[in-house]
């Protein structure tokens, strides 16, 4: 299902507060933190509008 290639995001909070991200050759998911506990799966068009709208 997930891969153990998560990126961090280059900007992040003292503490481990980042959002990591890993992309299959379906979905993208995220989770915020390095536990990688708590993930939200989406579609790669629908991460391509996260970051459009960020």
């Amino acid at each position: 299902m997930i891969t153990d290639r998560w990126q961090k995001s280059s900007y992040c909070q003292v503490g481990g507060a980042c959002v990591h991200i890993s992309a299959e050759l379906d979905k993208v998911h995220i989770t915020d933190s390095d536990a990688a506990q708590t993930i939200v799966a989406v579609s790669h068009g629908a991460f391509a509008a996260l970051l459009k709208s960020l």
